[in-house]
Order: C-alpha cells, then sequence, then structure tokens
C-alpha cells in the first residue's frame, strides 16, 4: 500500500511538471532551461515528499493492533469493522473447534478400547492411550507413521485394505494377550480420505472360545467312550458271542457304563444351569453343619472302601440359599478329597464363621495339586495327570459346578494345596446372603 502512495504522488507531481515545461515551449518562454532545472528539482521533491508523505499514511496501518484495531482514519472505520467482525467470528468457530477437539480427547482418553485416526500417507491424526496401551506402546505420537504401532504383517495387510477403501479386521498376538483390530475407511465422494482403527482387547474372548471348544470336545469323548463300551457289548450280547457264565459279568458291564453316562448328563445339566442362572431361587435358611453331616453320611460307604475317614467338626452356622446347590457344593469337594487321597487318609469337613461370613472348609491329606495347575482345576474336564485321571471314577465337571455353585452364592472359594501333602479348599459365603 505504501508503494502504491508513493508512485501516484510522484506521477501527479511529474504530470503536472511536464504539463508546465509543455505550455512553456509552447509559449516560445525564453526561461526553457531554467523551467527544465526547475523541472528536474520538482521531480526530487515529488520523489522525497512522495516517500516522507506515504510512509506517514501508511504508519497506523502497519503499527495497528489486529487483536483490538483502532485507527483515526474514518475512510478507513468500515474496513477495520470488518475485520473486527471477521475475526470475532473467526475467534468463535476457533473456540467451537478447540471445545470440540477436548471434548472428544477427554471421552477417548477414559475409553478402555483404543482409536487411531489416520490421514491417506499412513500418519497418525490422533491416538489415544487406550491404543498405547493395548498394544505395548509409549512413544508413538501424531505425525509418525501408523505401523510404529506395530509392525506385523497382518496389521500392515489389515491397514491397507482399509486404504483401499475396504472394512478390514485382524487378531494381533501381545505378550498380554490377543487384540482385535477393525480398520473403517473415511470415504468422501468415493475417495478414501483416512481411516479410523479400533482396537479391543479380546484375551478374554478368545480363551472362552478355546474353552468352548476344549469342553465340546471333551464332552464328545466323555460321552463316546461309555456309549462305545455298552455298544460293544450289546452286540456281542446280541449276537450270542458270550458265553453263559459270563452274561452277568458284562451286564452289570453295561450298568456301570450306563450309570457313568447319567452322573455326567446330570452334572452337565446341573452347571448348564448355574451357567445360565436357571436354578429355581427357592433360597431358604440352611444350616451348614447339618448339611455337611448328611454329605458324609452319604459319602462314608465310599470313604470305607478307600479306608478314608470322613468326618464333621465344628459350629452350626445358617446361611440363606439353594440346598441342592449347597450339597452339590459340600459333596463335590469330599467327594474329590476322597478319591484323589491315599489308602488311609482323612477328610475334615469344618463349619465356622467369622462376623459376616460362613466359612466350609475341606481339608485332606492325599495326592496334592501341583502349584501350576491350581488355577486351572475349575476348569470343566480339566485333569492334572490325565494318566491317572482316568483310571479314577468321575466326570471332570466336579470343580466346575462348585465354583459356580459359590457363585451363584455371591461366594468365594480358595485353595491351599501342596504335593503329596494334601489340599484345603476354604469356601466363604455371606450370612447374610439372599442369593
Amino acid at each position: 500500500m505504501t508503494k502504491r502512495i508513493f508512485y501516484s504522488i510522484v506521477r501527479t507531481s511529474v504530470f503536472t511538471t511536464v504539463v508546465t515545461l509543455i505550455l512553456a515551449k509552447v509559449l516560445n518562454n525564453e526561461n526553457y532551461l531554467i523551467n527544465s532545472g526547475i523541472f528536474v528539482i520538482s521531480v526530487l521533491f515529488a520523489v522525497i515528499f512522495a516517500l516522507r508523505f506515504s510512509r506517514k499514511i501508511t504508519r497506523p496501518l502497519v503499527e495497528v493492533n489486529p487483536d483490538n484495531p483502532k485507527i483515526n482514519y474514518s475512510e478507513i472505520n468500515p474496513l477495520i469493522n470488518k475485520i473486527r467482525i471477521q475475526k470475532g467470528k473467526i475467534s468463535r468457530q476457533s473456540n467451537e473447534v478447540r471445545s470440540g477437539r477436548e471434548q472428544l480427547s477427554l471421552i477417548t482418553e477414559n475409553m478402555n478400547e483404543g482409536i487411531v485416526i489416520v490421514d491417506t500417507r499412513t500418519n497418525i491424526l490422533s491416538c489415544n492411550s487406550g491404543a498405547l496401551r493395548l498394544l505395548d506402546k509409549k512413544n508413538v505420537s501424531e505425525g509418525q507413521s501408523v505401523y510404529l504401532l506395530n509392525n506385523s504383517e497382518v496389521f500392515r495387510r489389515c491397514i491397507q485394505d482399509a486404504m483401499g477403501g475396504r472394512n478390514s479386521s485382524c487378531i494381533l498376538k501381545t505378550e498380554h494377550g490377543d487384540r482385535e483390530i477393525i480398520a473403517s475407511p473415511s470415504n468422501i465422494t468415493d475417495t478414501v480420505n483416512g481411516i479410523v482403527i479400533f482396537i479391543f482387547d479380546v484375551s478374554e474372548k478368545q480363551e472362552l472360545e478355546t474353552m468352548r471348544r476344549e469342553f465340546t470336545s471333551n464332552v464328545s469323548h466323555e460321552l463316546k467312550t461309555p456309549l462305545t463300551t455298552i455298544y460293544g457289548i450289546s452286540d456281542m450280547l446280541a449276537n450270542g458271542m458270550v458265553k453263559p457264565e459270563d452274561v452277568m459279568q458284562f451286564g452289570q458291564n453295561i450298568r456301570s457304563e450306563a450309570e457313568r453316562l447319567i452322573i455326567l448328563i446330570n452334572d452337565i445339566v446341573s452347571l448348564s444351569k448355574l451357567d445360565e442362572n436357571s436354578v429355581p431361587h427357592e433360597d431358604t435358611e440352611i444350616d451348614l453343619y447339618n448339611l455337611a453331616e448328611e454329605v458324609a453320611g452319604r459319602l462314608q460307604c465310599r470313604a470305607s472302601e478307600k479306608d478314608v475317614s470322613i468326618s464333621v467338626t465344628g459350629e452350626h452356622v445358617s446361611v440363606i440359599g439353594n440346598k441342592t446347590v449347597l450339597d452339590e457344593i459340600i459333596y463335590n469337594l469330599c467327594d474329590n478329597a476322597i478319591k484323589y487321597n491315599n489308602n488311609g487318609g482323612y477328610v475334615e469337613v469344618k463349619i465356622s464363621h467369622i462376623p459376616t461370613k460362613a466359612l466350609i472348609t475341606v481339608s485332606d491329606n492325599g495326592m496334592g495339586i501341583p502349584k501350576e495347575h491350581i488355577n486351572r482345576i475349575f476348569e470343566r474336564f480339566y485333569r492334572v495327570d490325565k494318566s491317572h485321571s482316568r483310571k479314577i471314577k468321575g466326570t471332570g465337571l466336579g470343580l466346575s459346578i462348585v465354583k459356580h455353585g459359590v457363585m451363584y452364592h455371591n461366594g468365594t472359594i480358595r485353595v491351599d494345596s501342596k504335593l503329596g501333602k494334601g489340599s484345603v479348599f476354604t469356601v466363604e459365603f455371606p450370612i447374610d446372603n439372599k442369593g
């Protein structure tokens, strides 16, 4: 703007001087040469004057404060007012954008899931702390490549598919569990402008899926074994391949395998009801000491066969609960203690209480459980020593039923065991439990 004012003043001065000289020549002015000198001097003065005057005019404009524009030129005040109004609009929009970004950041930072926004060059535009935590990263920030989060071939293919406009997903294996990656492209008029990546911790989901597959496989095996025996013996009997004196023994084998099937099916049904929380809520006040004595009485014959003593000690403690489920808890704990005991061993059931909880403690001096297996003994069909356990009758579901029965009553169970020295199972129930 300074240059324009300067050139305008110079042009005006030069034009005026030139016109004066032309008129002097036309009029045969004798002082033409003098006038020519005056012309040169006038031009110089015009340049100096224009330079100083243009600077004086533009100085207030140059020095104006953009945050609070004020100027004394009335001719420019309309422009200043427009600038002030536009500045107000820009400021409000900027505050709205900043507020939106802060709200988005607050929401995403408090999520357990990871969210990453990536531009078309696969650089990170936004990444919450959940994504860094799930992918075990610390020093990855905005502007860096998304592949710094994970550089595996599976992850790269997932990102590239999303960049190509297709929704994609994959499972990443990390030191702390499995992570599901879902990459979704952001499209505007059929053009990918970036992608959004969601990261989920699916470790528990994968474990449950593995347990489901193992359960299905184990159930199939446990059902197939007795059915195969029953079918084989029945086929031999039907074809007259069994001697008359052996018929009774074969019949006993069929009955034994049939009983095994019935017990297995009953255990599966019980476990299924506890899983689905479909056990009838017919909760009543139960005396745990009396219930433990009833269970011990039913198991006395089995304990005697193995020369194992079973006793009940403690005090009368009552809880509100389902008698059938509580019976199964005590029965399965005692039954396991007998089965995995040594000849001449003992099983002790102790009923006690602390101010707010009832305690059932089942102790034995049997085989014990290796430390590395303790966390898995409540899994369905899990056996510590498969070769030895197959010789011991059972469905492999007893401790799973115990675990779910305890959960049904809002209780807890813990195990202390030493290999070769026995085990102690302690169950705690809230005394005021309502089921």
